[in-house]
């Protein structure tokens, strides 16, 4: 007798190139890693840059970031551990805490600081850069505090996800921004398997910071994986609580000029941006 079950062939994206950040320092002198917006790295349509920030030496940290502007982009802050204090020119206020994310999109422009509100004990998270669409760019500036406890955490097999933003299995993260976006915090024990499904097109990557996870290579701790654009995105833990951040989103396509904390589209509007702050109409 044949057998007429189709065998289906499942297609997972494949690792296009890895990355290790470099150290350096920013603000007033706090030490962290840039992932993208490296020299190896620039940029992952619509993603700007991505750093991750953890240590338990105050020195590290102790600095913070003094008032500093932005413009043309979304920060997306998100504390693993710690608590920092944040103000701008819009007049918000908002504290960041452990498993707590800030949302603050710079539009058209905003001066703010994120200052450390202890002395002792571990800071650690990321923040990462997301582009804004042209014709969002100069639009109000908009500050949003996702408390921890409104950050939906999913069980799965050997591990968690929690969901920033976007969704799976039909949750929903609280992050919104104005293109697609897919922001994980997932954990997974050793020999455990995940699938997701991903927007085909959609630009995706993955930073390993505790363990190490196979997608048909080895990903180590402390290194990006960027893949190509179609598929499900697939992987194998091979560690003990392995622990990682899934992000993908969708590409603007547009020209990007950017200098410093400005992110505009001609290098015009850019240097518009800097006049601006310098004349103090920015924020």
């Amino acid at each position: 007798m044949t057998d007429n079950k189709t065998n289906k062939i499942k297609n997972f994206r494949t690792i296009i190139r890895t990355v290790k950040g470099i150290k350096i320092s920013d603000g007033a002198g706090v030490n962290l890693t840039r992932i993208i917006a490296s020299p190896q790295l620039d940029m992952i349509d619509p993603f700007l840059l991505l750093d991750e920030f953890g240590s338990d030496n105050p020195d590290d940290y102790i600095g913070g970031f003094p008032p500093h502007p932005h413009r043309g982009f979304e920060t997306i802050t998100y504390m693993l551990n710690g608590k920092f204090r944040h103000k701008d020119t819009a007049g918000n206020e908002g504290y960041l805490t452990d498993g707590s994310v800030q949302w603050m999109t710079a539009g058209k422009g905003i001066v703010h600081s994120e200052m450390p509100e202890q002395t002792k004990g571990l800071v650690r998270g990321f923040q990462l850069w997301l582009n804004l669409p042209k014709n969002k760019k100069m639009i109000e500036p908009v500050y949003n505090d996702i408390p921890a406890d409104k950050i939906p955490i999913i069980c799965i097999p050997g591990g968690t996800i929690k969901i920033i933003a976007g969704s799976f299995s039909g949750i929903k993260g609280p992050g919104k921004s104005y293109t697609g976006i897919l922001y994980f915090d997932i954990k997974l024990d050793k020999g455990f398997k995940l699938e997701i499904p991903i927007h085909s097109g959609w630009n995706t990557f993955c930073y390993v910071y505790e363990g190490e996870i196979i997608c048909g290579e080895k990903i180590k701790k402390d290194h990006l994986a960027l893949f190509n654009k179609e598929g499900s995105f697939h992987c194998l833990s091979n560690s003990s609580e392995t622990r990682f951040i899934l992000v993908s989103g969708d590409p603007l396509n547009e020209p990007v000029a950017r200098g410093g904390p400005f992110v505009m589209n001609t290098k015009e509007e850019l240097l518009q941006a800097f006049e601006d702050y310098r004349s103090g109409k920015l924020g």
